[in-house]
């Protein structure tokens, strides 16, 4: 089964994602542009600050390589958006720890400072929450893809009875407003 497969392209959470991406991927995308615009040494340190944190060029074309990343997946959307968003969420989680430990060493190359640190925390965990909503949860509901993926012989069991109890007539016509109950396997059993 192909990752694409999971998510219909017209599932509510594919906006959700396409959102997401595109905020973080824009917001990214103007640090980098602006720290370009200054005309910023690639592999300076010396402290040179845009929007309140520490940059250099080379952060500046990261920024902008992510965010165009970003951008791309939110055009694309669905999985693609939700797993870009994931896997830039968990980098720079990993980026923030990683210069937690290397602040004000030579190893410090994209100069970054403690404000830079706590933004790639904060950014880590807005893009990795975009990409995990509705996906990563002890409480989705029936009809999400992901539950019906982790839940197969449920989601069968649930599919087998709706389609049992359409034909038979059990079911408002569609748009009706009378909802349908919830089955037990007892309620399955019985009508099989």
């Amino acid at each position: 089964m192909k990752l694409s497969d999971e998510l219909p392209v017209d599932h509510k959470l594919a906006t959700v994602y396409r959102y997401g991406a595109a905020f973080c991927g824009l917001t990214l995308l103007v640090f980098g542009v602006l720290g370009f615009a200054d005309e910023l040494s690639p592999f300076g340190t010396d402290g040179q600050r845009i929007a309140g944190m520490s940059t250099n060029g080379v952060l500046s074309l990261v920024s902008v390589l992510v965010g165009l990343a970003l951008i791309a997946g939110a055009v694309v959307g669905g999985n693609v958006a939700s797993t870009l968003n994931m896997v830039v969420g968990v980098l720079f989680l990993l980026s923030g720890f990683v210069h937690i430990f290397i602040l004000d060493r030579g190893a410090n190359v994209l100069d970054f400072g403690m404000t830079n640190v706590m933004f790639s925390f904060v950014m880590g965990l807005i893009i990795l929450t975009f990409g995990m909503y509705g996906r990563v949860s002890s409480k989705l509901s029936h009809d999400n893809p992901y539950w019906r993926r982790r839940h197969a012989r449920e989601a069968a069991r649930e599919s087998l009875a709706a389609r049992r109890r359409a034909r038979h007539g059990e079911l408002p016509a569609a748009g009706g407003s009378a909802p349908a109950r919830a089955l037990t396997a007892t309620d399955v059993q019985r009508k099989g």
